[in-house]
């Protein structure tokens, strides 16, 4: 058990403080609305289900104060560079902030869980109010519909006069009211925003998702109209008036010991929970706009084997850390398409770069608009294009362990270059002393094409090390999974003996299949005793399961155990 709390602990401490918080809120706000007797009478109209709605009400304005915030991205930067804390709590709290998407999605998740029970409430509550207005209910729930409230309301805001069919009455009646209407438009609006967040949507639709998820703006303008009728009405004169006694004589109002019940509107709350975040997003955005906009400028554009380009940039005043990534939008193609790019450059170096798979529609557009297959263009030809960022991710945090361990997934590696390129500049520079003293690097690819335009970095890293006697800082294992041919594998076999590899020209030769990871944390471990090694991947979901299983599996809590942390890029 003590070896899942190492990567595991943290995590689920705050998943559960966090679902703590959702019940405490449903409780509180439950018994107020069950136990209070300014509530009694609206009780008698609305019946049980009137806590049910409103308690569910309340953990829709806590999940919706919180939705914005994990978008953030420029305050999760800040919060990263904040923690503090002692060493271990420091790098699992950052940890956790590189999962600000995954917590946007549970909270996504229970907004719409509360939205049910609390439009299925509400369904129960106007055919309530509405049996009330006709004398179903009985007549003290009829008496009271036709109190009126300090502001002039009815208590009952569904007063039926005619007969008409019960259906058609009660969904009319309901939809004039204003909670009725920007209640249906901010259910509508978070079904669709809900159904087109789907992986399939975001990745062959994108701009259909971009737009979609920007309703969000017309559901926090709903939801804070939503409450502005005041509808749940309460009573003000409890001490003079009390509702359980007095109901029992509704019939003999007013006496002295029952004076007829006063009322008054309810007040909407949910700008104060909302005000907050809403704030913090529409500060975030401008500053977004702001960076973006700033000049940068296109120096050089490489077209590399396996359909792979690279872009280097300038751009005045940008500061990066090692695995940091960027947010590409080219006008020229569309003002609305941002896109993550992990920065393939090194702090170190004069310009930034990014390397792009041509996978889509948009980076076949951007390949088309650089003219990578026309050879070199000049800068005045080369298309305009924006940068936001940089932004931090789980990469950076390698410096803070003894062992790294990373790994990539075909253009997974993309993180790692740039690390690989900053650990080769601190330890050539005299000044600065590297707490990192053992790297692990691993990147399976599906093709031979795939390596080449890696190969270079890494034959140059490894050069570098042998000339300066630390050849075993750096210990490299790249797998090819498929895509030999049988006259490449004829000549595999012939040069298995010689000094560098066949595919990749590296001194470290290429495994064929897939790691063995158990054996290989496993070896890992035997040889790295006491000592916290850091995990980075960053590839598919199904691997990443794999690793993150095996770091629980073989770390330890001893003092001569390895402790492994695991860390996966999220963008």
């Amino acid at each position: 058990m003590g070896d899942r709390l190492i990567n595991e602990g943290v995590k689920w401490m705050l998943v559960f403080l966090w679902f703590l918080a959702n019940l405490i809120a449903w409780l509180a706000s439950y018994f107020t609305y069950t136990n209070s007797d300014e509530y009694f009478y609206i009780r008698i109209l609305m019946g049980a289900s009137l806590p049910v709605a409103r308690a569910s009400a309340t953990c829709l304005n806590l999940n919706s104060m919180m939705i914005l915030l994990p978008v953030c991205r420029n305050i999760i930067s800040f919060l990263r560079g904040s923690c503090e804390a002692n060493k271990y709590y420091r790098r699992n709290l950052r940890r956790q902030l590189d999962k600000n998407i995954t917590f946007h999605k549970v909270v996504a998740y229970l907004i719409v869980f509360f939205t049910i029970i609390h439009v299925v409430s509400h369904c129960f509550n106007a055919q309530h109010l509405y049996d009330s207005s006709t004398g179903v209910r009985g007549p003290l729930a009829s008496l009271l519909s036709l109190q009126v409230t300090k502001s002039g309301n009815r208590l009952n805001p569904i007063q039926v006069i005619d007969k008409s069919p019960l259906g058609l009455t009660l969904i009319e009646k309901t939809l004039q009211l204003l909670p009725g209407w920007t209640g249906a438009v901010l259910t509508l609006a978070l079904i669709v925003m809900f159904s087109s967040s789907t992986e399939f949507i975001r990745r062959s639709y994108f701009e259909m998702f971009w737009f979609t998820h920007h309703l969000f703006i017309l559901y926090f303008v709903m939801i804070l109209a939503h409450g502005a009728a005041g509808i749940v009405s309460r009573q003000s004169n409890v001490a003079d008036h009390n509702p359980k006694t007095c109901s029992e004589i509704f019939t003999e109002w007013p006496t002295d010991e029952c004076p007829k019940p006063e009322f008054i509107n309810g007040s909407a709350g949910s700008w104060k929970w909302l005000l907050f975040p809403m704030v913090c997003y529409v500060f975030e955005r401008m500053f977004r706009l702001y960076r973006a906009w700033q000049t940068s400028i296109i120096t050089k554009v490489v077209q590399h084997p396996s359909n792979v380009i690279e872009i280097q940039m300038k751009k005045q005043g940008f500061k990066m850390l090692p695995g940091q990534y960027v947010f590409l939008l080219c006008p020229s193609i569309s003002r609305l398409q941002w896109h993550p790019f992990t920065l393939t450059s090194a702090p170190e170096e004069e310009f930034l770069s990014v390397h792009i798979r041509i996978v889509g529609d948009w980076t076949n557009k951007l390949k088309e608009k650089l003219g990578a297959d026309q050879g070199e263009q000049s800068v005045a030809q080369l298309p305009s294009i924006a940068i936001d960022g940089p932004f931090g991710t789980a990469s950076i945090d390698i410096f803070e362990y003894e062992v790294g361990i990373c790994i990539g997934a075909g253009i997974g590696v993309t993180p790692f270059a740039s690390i690989l390129k900053s650990i080769s500049h601190k330890l050539l520079s005299p000044e600065f002393e590297l707490k990192l003293r053992k790297v692990y690097f691993f990147w399976i690819c599906r093709d031979t094409n795939a390596f080449e335009w890696f190969t270079e970095m890494l034959q140059s890293l490894e050069s570098m090390l042998i000339e300066n006697g630390q050849r075993e800082f750096l210990e490299y294992h790249i797998y090819l999974t498929r895509g030999w041919s049988h006259r490449q594998a004829k000549n595999i076999y012939l040069q298995e003996e010689q000094e560098v590899d066949a595919i990749t020209g590296l001194r470290q030769k290429t495994n064929y299949g897939r790691p063995k990871w158990d054996d290989t944390f496993k070896m890992i471990a035997e040889n790295n005793s006491g000592v916290n090694a850091g995990v980075f991947f960053c590839g598919p979901k199904s691997l990443s399961t794999v690793l993150h299983k095996c770091c629980n599996r073989h770390s330890s809590l001893k003092p001569d155990g390895c402790r492994f942390f695991y860390n996966k890029e999220n963008f």
